[in-house]
């Protein structure tokens, strides 16, 4: 499946999400949870700056559906998010059984422009993509679109650091 209008439409708040996490001096990542009626019902970003770093947004919003919503309901929902799951969301994702994954950057991407700028990778767990880690899943992304803006903002990051 394509990325479809609606699907740029979120995948834009989440970069929006991703603006405010930076500003507040986060990684620059943010995620919505969206039904299968197209509403929104949870939204976050990175909170990682007060040193828990499973505090990715991707990672609450498996921890609020698991508490929030039935699983026949978790499958139909779709996961917007700026970036590329990393494994731990990924398997997070899968465990509770959310539905597809949209991601406007990709692990690939952020890799190749932090090698760029000379940065060492942002993690010390290893970049997989989603379907590595949960072959189930389905997944689309990345966004062209909302590269250029993307890299500015992880650049941005890189630059304070």
């Amino acid at each position: 499946m394509g990325l479809s209008a609606v699907d740029l439409e979120h995948l834009r708040r989440c970069v929006e999400l991703a603006r405010e996490a930076l500003d507040d001096g986060d990684e620059p990542f943010g995620s919505l949870l969206v039904d299968a009626g197209g509403r929104v019902l949870f939204e976050d970003r990175n909170r990682t700056s007060g040193g828990d770093q499973t505090r990715h947004p991707e990672f609450e919003i498996a921890r609020w559906a698991a508490r929030n919503m039935e699983p026949g309901d978790r499958g139909e929902a779709t996961v917007y998010t700026s970036g590329e799951h990393c494994p731990m969301c990924s398997a997070a994702h899968a465990w509770v059984g959310l539905g597809r994954i949209v991601y406007a950057a990709s692990s690939e991407q952020l890799g190749s422009w932090r090698a760029q700028w000379g940065a060492a990778p942002s993690s010390p767990v290893a970049a997989l993509p989603i379907q590595t880690v949960a072959p189930d899943l389905a997944v689309d992304g990345p966004a062209p679109e909302l590269a250029e803006e993307l890299r500015e903002l992880h650049e941005r990051r890189h630059r304070l650091r």
